[in-house]
């Protein structure tokens, strides 16, 4: 099968020949890739960021944000069958563990990340579990949903964790209005009553921001701290909702906390550098968000086939040599109320904007293609 593999850090993915995966254990699942969201973890992934933290060895197949259809199954697997529409969970988690008895399967002892630490979904097949895959509405289209595997997960995680702080009265920064930005800004829209706040150095991802629930946009020009300062009194915000996390953002974020707010930190690239005696006299709590640990959270959503809409187009597959600075496309989530949860958008995994998004794809019946999405 053909596979875009990374060979060397800093270097373009190439397209290789590799062997399909198999089925070989009873809950084993094989996925025919239908498209394959491109992540900014995929590029700093190509960076060597992650290299010392997965240890993954060179060369191996990135691509964790996936959907597809059924391809192959083991012999106890009884939720999907050959042929399924599937949306792909990141990770595969054992079900066993403690933290997976306690529904806390990201930090299952046993756990493996496809596209992190093994590989991914930038091939025409991938290897995943039955605990992985969630059975869609036949009639969507995977390059339509499959960013939403990582981007819209991740972001619903970071804005449950908020909705407690952001009652009624307060602020909420949200800033980059990019792939997980923009989903970020639906979900706080439809879980608080708070007013929202997006920073972005792009006129046309404010624009979408503001369609998409934005209460204020501030254009990233130099004045955005001063700006954010005057919507709140001069105090800041109750919460920084962080989908950026370098180039100035960490800065530009601290500045703009009030006293005893809320630091949510999603986007990552630098560290964060704080005097210990501002965040003890100030009473800044930051906190750490990664992909949320709960498939349900996407279900809901996603098997509604007109939960989640885009522009794409397509180029070929040969193309998929990431660039080193590309972002992913805009989807509109639909927010969903579960009777015994808070309310979830869907999936993750969705764009990131400067400048397009890509996805590989394997439409039936075409040759696969890379999808680049607009936005």
């Amino acid at each position: 099968m053909k596979a875009a593999r990374l060979h060397a850090y800093h270097e373009a993915l190439k397209l290789d020949q590799v062997d399909e995966p198999k089925a070989l254990g009873p809950l084993d699942v094989v996925v025919r890739i239908g498209a394959a969201g491109l992540c900014r973890t995929d590029l700093h992934i190509q960076e060597g960021q992650w290299a010392e933290k997965s240890e993954v060895q060179l060369p191996y197949t990135p691509g964790h944000e996936n959907a597809g259809w059924i391809h192959e199954v083991g012999s106890a697997v009884t939720n999907v069958e050959r042929g399924d529409t599937v949306i792909v969970h990141p990770f595969i988690s054992c079900g066993l563990c403690p933290p997976c008895r306690t529904g806390d399967d990201m930090h299952c002892l046993n756990g493996s990340f496809p596209g992190i630490n093994r590989d991914g979904g930038f091939a025409d097949f991938l290897l995943t579990s039955a605990r992985s895959v969630v059975k869609l509405d036949p009639g969507l289209a995977p390059k339509d949903i499959a960013a939403l595997a990582d981007a819209g997960l991740t972001a619903i995680h970071a804005v449950k964790k908020a909705v407690p702080v952001l009652t009624a009265g307060t602020h909420a920064v949200v800033i980059g209005a990019g792939g997980l930005g923009h989903i970020g800004i639906q979900c706080l829209k439809a879980m608080t009553p708070a007013e929202i706040i997006v920073i972005h150095p792009s006129e046309k991802a404010l624009a979408l921001a503001r369609e998409l629930g934005a209460d204020q946009a501030v254009q990233v020009d130099g004045s955005q701290v001063d700006k954010v300062k005057d919507m709140t009194d001069g105090l800041g915000a109750e919460a920084i909702i962080d989908f950026v996390g370098e180039k100035g953002a960490i800065e530009d974020g601290i500045a703009m906390v009030r006293d005893g707010g809320f630091y949510y930190v999603i986007g990552y690239g630098e560290n964060i550098n704080v005097p210990t005696i501002d965040v003890i006299s100030r009473e800044i709590s930051f906190i750490g968000n990664g992909l949320s640990r709960s498939v349900p959270h996407a279900t809901t959503t996603l098997r509604d086939p007109h939960a989640t809409r885009g522009l794409s187009r397509s180029v070929p597959t040969e193309a998929v040599a990431i660039p080193r600075r590309s972002t992913h496309r805009k989807l509109r989530i639909r927010i969903h109320t579960l009777t015994d949860q808070l309310p979830v958008c869907g999936p993750s995994g969705v764009s990131r904007r400067p400048p397009l998004s890509r996805f590989v794809t394997n439409e039936p019946a075409q040759e696969p293609t890379v999808t680049v999405g607009s936005g």
